[in-house]
């Protein structure tokens, strides 16, 4: 597992953590943002207006409404990336990272009007007389390039699992388990069970579902959220001030943050951004397209809500409950995953600048960082390591009262431990202490910082189910649709219960593992979509243009 986490991030290298890639994204949004004079500015009343049903006709084909499209395209994003990848980012790029998922945000406004209206144009109607849209559908009915519509196809099936499946179930076991004590095999057995009842039912099913989900978790969540932050008023105005201060120069160590370059910051808010509301990824126009309308630029504007919603409002929320609450800044006693930890060789101490500056190098990708991995022996009694030259580093700070046990925390070891190229070589070995922690487990800590004390985190266990589960339900229904346009309606079962399964199997699995599978899954599947868009540049244009001629002729009788 940890040869392959590590294949994985090489592939993230090359893909989502590259340089480029931000560029690629945040730019498709500002060139349509530019091109079609900042739509979700000048289009935002009348998007509400559209999602109200003001503007519905009976005789519109479609299986849901604007509201049951819109709250099934919300369930596939708001989830796990409002609550734990939020917490990621700020973990990873300090505040810096909540500015840079506010401009995906805004941007992708945009970008999800352009993809959701052009899926919508070309969706198809299906053997059995439901709808069927998306990316891939205009890039084989209209650009005719069947390659590219089949790899995007592919890409939405393997992202599926890697957005909707694994990681949604596995931030909900994790959570269970840390707030109940539930076993997460128990847990993820029982919602697998619940997610095939729902799923398998199809789009009417789940539009139904998530049009009753997605209002209540969201004013669960945001009135949890406000009893934190009223709690800790005193630090909003300085939370925002770091956000913006360090927008463009990177975050600065404090407390056990070791601080965050801009690149860094910069890369992991915009990639945090298109994980919590997936715009420009080509997920939330295979919703969309199920919508009653004979229009597709009013479908387009009721997606521009959606950042909006996701983003803006709620990843919002969240990262001021973090920042203000200050615990992500500070260190927790955890058990340490294999892939957040490293040995390095020296003695480095917080309190210690020199030793700080050169471990912020280290985790920013510094080339002439002088940090080195340790090779070599621990000794260790009673649990505790009596030998010296090292430093555990895990989750990007530096560990305290560092404890080795096998089997359960109360069973200490005693006897040598091997270290080659900073990674402990006994499998067996739990290794506990103190650190910084992040995802899930960050934010329920900062919710025990407000009005409900520890009561506070029940609200992100009970947000987090709802969220996480609503968007497996959705990206469902994204992946069966690509599994009809690849192999047809008889693929559509199998599909189902392979993805039931992994829902179950994520469940017990490694929590950075699965992230670093999602971190893959989400650009494979972006990249034809931003491709496509772009090429179909000039028919959007067009395309806005006559709907505002017929809808100024129909509405001025």
């Amino acid at each position: 597992m940890e040869a392959f986490g590590n294949f994985l991030l090489l592939l993230d290298s090359y893909l989502g953590s590259s340089a480029w890639f931000p560029y690629a994204l945040l730019g498709t949004g500002l060139f349509f943002t530019i091109y079609l004079k900042f739509p979700q500015v000048r289009y935002f009343r009348h998007a509400l207006r559209v999602v109200r049903g003001k503007y519905d006709k009976s005789t519109d084909a479609g299986d849901t409404s604007h509201f049951q499209a819109l709250a099934t395209a919300l369930s596939g994003t708001v989830g796990t990336g409002n609550i734990s990848g939020v917490a990621l980012a700020i973990f990873l790029g300090g505040p810096a990272a909540l500015f840079w998922m506010w401009a995906t945000a805004f941007m992708g406004m945009t970008t999800k009007f352009v993809e959701v209206t052009l899926s919508h144009k070309y969706r198809v109607k299906t053997e059995d007389g439901t709808m069927a849209g998306g990316p891939m559908y205009y890039m084989d009915r209209r650009l005719n390039m069947k390659w590219l519509a089949v790899g995007f196809a592919i890409a939405t099936v393997i992202s599926s699992f890697g957005t909707g499946s694994l990681p949604q179930s596995n931030s909900i076991s994790t959570s269970v388990e840390s707030t109940f004590g539930i076993d997460p095999g128990i847990t993820g057995f029982v919602l697998a069970i619940l997610l095939g009842l729902v799923i398998i039912g199809g789009i009417r099913r789940i539009a139904a579902v998530t049009s009753k989900i997605v209002p209540f978790m969201a004013a669960v969540y945001i009135i949890g959220a406000l009893a934190v932050i009223f709690n800790n008023v005193e630090n909003i105005g300085p939370s925002f001030v770091s956000i913006f201060e360090y927008a463009f120069t990177g975050s600065a160590a404090v407390g056990g943050f070791l601080g965050a370059s801009f690149a860094y910051a910069f890369n992991k808010g915009v990639n945090r951004g298109l994980f919590s509301n997936e715009a420009g990824q080509g997920s939330a126009p295979i919703a969309h397209a199920s919508a009653k309308a004979n229009e597709p630029v009013s479908e387009g504007m009721v997606s521009i809500l959606e950042p909006f919603i996701d983003t803006i409002i709620i990843c919002t929320l969240t990262g001021l409950v973090i920042l203000s609450s200050g615990v992500w800044q500070e260190k927790f006693e955890n058990q340490f995953d294999r892939t957040d930890m490293i040995v390095v060789a020296g003695v480095y101490e917080q309190n210690n600048e020199a030793h700080t500056t050169e471990l912020y190098k280290y985790l920013n990708g510094y080339s002439d960082n002088k940090v080195e991995m340790f090779n070599g022996e621990i000794q260790v009694v009673a649990g505790k390591a009596v030998s010296s030259g090292f430093t555990v580093i895990n989750a990007r700070s530096i560990a305290e009262e560092v404890k080795y046990s096998i089997g359960g925390k109360e069973d200490v070891f005693s006897g040598t431990l091997q270290v080659v190229d900073g990674k402990l070589v006994k499998e067996n070995v739990l290794v506990t202490g103190k650190s910084l922690i992040h995802s899930a487990n960050l934010t329920t800590e900062a919710f025990t910082r407000g009005f409900m004390g520890e009561s506070g985190k029940y609200i992100v266990s009970i947000g987090l189910l709802l969220f996480a589960f609503s968007t497996a339900i959705s990206w469902s229904y994204y992946g069966d649709r690509a599994m009809t346009y690849l192999l047809g309606p008889r693929s559509i079962m199998p599909y189902r219960l392979i993805y039931v399964f992994g829902f179950f199997w994520a469940a017990v699995s490694d929590t950075t593992l699965v992230w670093y599978l999602s971190y893959v899954a989400i650009v494979v599947m972006t990249l034809p979509n931003l491709f496509g868009i772009l090429l179909l540049r000039k028919e959007m244009r067009e395309t806005v243009d006559k709907y505002w001629v017929d809808f100024n002729k129909e509405h001025s009788k």
